[in-house]
């Protein structure tokens, strides 16, 4: 018996996991397998402004977890002495094509290539965010794993949830492949996998991706110290020369691998976007599912069980979400208060699938 049992061992888990165990709860985490999680085939941008998310509760939502971040990835820091890889370094998001209207951020087609060289000449300007940065997502995925273990939530890992028994409206227990766990409550944060274990409306949506290295003999150099994020590509310079490219975006369910047609588009797009590129040697190809639901918005709180709190369907802002997330789930469990954002996420809102 535990007190908070998490059925999840992705960044959403483990930071609410180590936002309730800061306060004091018993915490067990099941994870299926810690290495499948969509944390690690993240690029980790956190992009609020960037992805040009509408205002509204989800740009809140974001602009709030962004805020956090940098005290977020400190305190991870200080427990377990490793590295997240934040990095407040700014995104950058040029065009091809003009917009009829211009914001503050934009910078015009001369600013734009002298702020950062080696852009392709079709660019004509773009829009630059200094908030936005990101987080070595890998990093972070190790550093809040080993956090758990400093803290002393109960992780078990390669424990497989196969079904949630209920009785009305009050969860039982959960059957795994190794035995039956039981809690007082619970937490779903099982990503794309969740509608195998709840009808909920969230499924997976493929993404592959791919790395590049900067050269050994340029890296000292080499310009390109913050995210480009352009209309079907975006790229991740590592302050260690990695440099993450990404992402498809299929309705494939879950199919696995990496494809010709997949990968040949992401490097036809980065090439497009930043001609040096196309001499980096490829180092790494790879694949995820992100958890979307049909809004693409996460579901967030209370569940048609008494005793089951939801935080899944984060689609594309996985990383970004998990500081909030973790927040607003443990106010919500430990001391029962309802954050006046968390309704606008509410499973409710697709009744008519649940």
């Amino acid at each position: 018996m535990s007190e908070i049992l998490i059925i999840g061992g992705g960044i959403m888990g483990m930071a609410i996991a180590l936002e309730l165990r800061s306060q004091g709860a018993e915490v067990t985490i099941l994870s299926r397998n810690f290495k499948e999680a969509a944390t690690h085939a993240a690029a980790g941008m956190l992009a609020p402004q960037a992805e040009g998310i509408a205002p509204g509760p989800m740009l809140d939502l974001c602009l709030q977890s962004r805020a956090f971040y940098g005290g977020w990835c400190d305190r991870i820091e200080e427990i377990t002495g490793a590295k997240t890889g934040y990095w407040g370094c700014g995104i950058l998001a040029p065009v091809y094509t003009l917009p009829q209207n211009n914001s503050d951020y934009w910078l015009d087609r001369d600013s734009i290539h002298q702020f950062q060289p080696g852009l392709s000449d079709e660019v004509g300007g773009g829009y630059w965010y200094p908030e936005d940065g990101q987080v070595d997502n890998r990093a972070l995925a190790q550093a809040l794993w080993l956090a758990m273990q400093k803290v002393g939530v109960n992780v078990r890992e390669g424990v497989e949830v196969h079904q949630i028994q209920h009785h009305r409206a009050k969860i039982n227990c959960v059957e795994t492949n190794r035995g039956t766990h039981t809690a007082q409550h619970y937490i779903l944060a099982t990503g794309a996998w969740s509608q195998e274990l709840l009808p909920i409306p969230v499924y997976p949506k493929k993404g592959q991706m791919l790395s590049l290295r900067v050269p050994q003999n340029i890296l000292a150099s080499f310009p390109l110290h913050r995210v480009l994020f352009g209309s079907h590509i975006y790229i991740v310079p590592r302050q260690d020369g990695r440099i993450i490219i990404g992402a498809t975006s299929e309705d494939v369910g879950f199919t696995p691998k990496n494809t010709a047609r997949g990968i040949q588009s992401l490097l036809n797009e980065t090439i497009r976007l930043y001609p040096q590129l196309k001499d980096f040697a490829i180092e790494e190809l790879w694949w995820g599912y992100r958890p979307t639901t049909p809004d693409e918005l996460p579901i967030l709180g209370t569940s048609p069980y008494e005793n089951l709190t939801l935080a899944t369907g984060h689609h594309r802002n996985g990383i970004l979400l998990a500081p909030i997330t973790g927040l607003l789930i443990t106010k919500l469990i430990g001391e029962g208060k309802l954050e006046p954002l968390l309704p606008h996420f509410h499973y409710s809102r697709f009744s008519d699938r649940v």
